[in-house]
């Protein structure tokens, strides 16, 4: 199983809506995704009440010390991909997470306070040596200011731009804020929208990041392999009774 974890320290940095869309543009891409909600101010919680569908389920877990242990749970159920959402700020849960997490995105709008705010994430990520990205969220369509941000955020991690950013940019639109209330993803309430798109590609960027292709063509192999030999045997067996028949 693989973990995200998005986490700042800036409220309104738009956190749960990229969770929402990435648990489910990673569930129509072919994954079992749990959400799981650190931030009792409960928008993933409020957010699923709203929705008829049932998956991808919302699982509120508060307690620092309740995270490892139910994360080791969902890998040895079989998950595939748990995306935590946590709340503004650093506390002992948002710690936690970080700790046992295989990507660590750390949103930011393009302003001064934003970038700000994304140095104390940055640096837990480090002390646990996990691996983080940057994502700049509710950006304009175009201007440089976002070019001044991206710059900003490099130069903050120490690594080149294309290292630390995920692409594309996420683009402020009515579309996340609208799905939000509709108890939806926006891959689900505008599919062939401009803000599904770049969700899209968000997680496409992710999977490339935590090579999740080639884990998944490796599960596959691994069925088709045991299915091989299930019928391998079922022949052998066929064959041993055609032959007593006959004798």
């Amino acid at each position: 199983m693989h973990t995200i974890v998005l986490a700042t320290q800036k409220g309104g940095s738009g956190k749960s809506t990229l969770a929402i869309g990435l648990a489910l543009a990673a569930r129509q891409a072919g994954f079992t995704v749990r959400l799981i909600e650190t931030d009792p101010q409960g928008t993933l919680s409020n957010w699923q009440r709203r929705r008829s569908n049932e998956d991808p389920v919302v699982e509120p877990i508060y307690h620092a010390a309740h995270i490892e242990p139910r994360l080791k749970m969902l890998a040895d159920s079989g998950l595939q991909l748990a995306i935590v959402d946590t709340a503004a700020g650093l506390s002992a849960a948002t710690t936690a997470a970080i700790r046992h997490s295989d990507l660590c995105l750390i949103p930011a709008r393009p302003s001064v306070a934003d970038i700000e705010a994304t140095v104390s994430t940055l640096s837990v990520a480090r002390a646990w040596k996990r691996p983080y990205g940057f994502v700049l969220n509710q950006t304009p369509i175009r201007g440089q200011r976002i070019d001044n941000a991206a710059d900003v955020l490099a130069e903050e991690a120490s690594l080149d731009l294309a290292d630390v950013l995920a692409r594309p940019l996420i683009v402020m639109r009515n579309d996340h804020q609208d799905s939000l209330a509709a108890g939806l993803a926006v891959s689900e309430f505008a599919p062939n929208g401009k803000s599904a798109d770049e969700i899209r590609r968000l997680w496409r960027w992710i999977e490339t990041r935590l090579d999740l292709e080639v884990t998944t063509n490796r599960l596959i192999d691994q069925v088709i392999s045991a299915a091989d030999g299930m019928l391998h045997v079922a022949g052998e067996r066929a064959s041993g009774e055609i032959t007593a028949l006959a004798s």
